[in-house]
């Protein structure tokens, strides 16, 4: 932003700059391909092509997003519960509810939130939806995850995080797209680094360890399309918490850390002509055994804190 370019004006607690006009819809993206395993309409025809493409070679992957999304529910209550009221969501994506300042906010209404991103179409709707509780904060950071620098050094986030505090940085599906090459430990590195003791990671990450034939596919089709990246296994993922305390489960398949207990059934009810209550809706992970959404998630989770 010039000097000449007045900051947009944005819903109670949110900073935002005016919005890029240009999105390039003659490419997939990454983000709005999410958007489309997660049943968003926040996408293009490109994007719906290629992520049909993607889903020919590994039709369960929309499993793998939705476990992504419960694990981010899970971890935020779990570190507002420990007493983290600030998140960095790097790579956030299209804003998908619920969202990490939904989930924090709503627990701890003075929490702050700080979402970065790269795509102008998700900055576009993240202006939109990505409202704060009138407690807390909420602002969007347009940076690249490749650049770090980008992100840590942008005056939105110093107007909302305190770096004398503890920060959650979240890492949310997003480390798949940079290789080794691009210096994907590193990166991560400079972020922990950048945050005070007591901080912590929140990361996920798919694996080819359970189906490598379907996810060499998986590869080879975002890579087709223009989308770099790299699928890792178990030990190379837990890589990027080197230096930090792993909480408890430690690195786990995303569906089985730290799960929420299967809701019981209602007690002494009898079905009858009077039952007029809707059923609820049918959990899609309903009927599968714990190792059999291990190969359809394909994914690891995990969360560590800064020493």
């Amino acid at each position: 932003m010039t000097d000449h370019e007045p900051e947009a004006a944005g819903p109670a607690g949110v900073r935002r700059r005016p919005p890029k006009p240009q999105v390039d819809t003659s490419k997939p993206q990454s983000a709005r391909m999410y958007d489309y395993y997660l049943g968003g309409k926040d996408n293009y025809p490109v994007d719906r092509a290629a992520a049909e493409q993607v889903l020919t070679a590994f039709p369960n992957l929309r499993y793998g997003a939705l476990a992504n999304r419960r694990f981010l529910t899970r971890a935020v209550r779990d570190l507002v519960g420990a007493g983290i009221d600030q998140f960095l969501d790097i790579g956030t994506g299209i804003p998908t509810s619920p969202n990490t300042h939904q989930v924090a906010q709503g627990l701890n209404p003075a929490a702050r939130v700080a979402y970065a991103d790269n795509d102008p179409i998700v900055l576009a709707h993240a202006q939109a939806l990505l409202v704060s509780t009138p407690q807390g904060r909420t602002t969007y950071i347009e940076g690249n995850l490749k650049k770090p620098g980008t992100i840590l050094e942008s005056a939105e986030l110093a107007e909302v995080i305190d770096f004398d505090r503890p920060v959650a940085v979240m890492l949310l599906a997003v480390l798949h797209f940079v290789e080794d090459g691009e210096g994907a430990y590193e990166i991560v590195r400079t972020l922990m680094d950048a945050m005070p003791s007591g901080s912590h990671l929140v990361l996920s990450h798919a694996t080819n360890e359970f189906a490598p034939e379907e996810w060499a596919r998986v590869h080879a089709t975002y890579k087709a399309s223009g989308i770099s990246g790299q699928i890792r296994n178990r030990p190379e993922i837990l890589r990027f918490f080197d230096g930090l305390e792993m909480l408890e489960p430690g690195l786990q398949v995303i569906h089985r850390w730290r799960p929420d207990p299967a809701p019981a059934d209602p007690a002494g009810k009898e079905d009858g002509p009077d039952d007029e209550a809707p059923a609820p809706p049918a959990d899609p992970f309903a009927g599968y055994s714990a190792d059999q959404l291990d190969a359809m998630i394909s994914g690891y989770a995990g969360v560590a804190r800064k020493p």
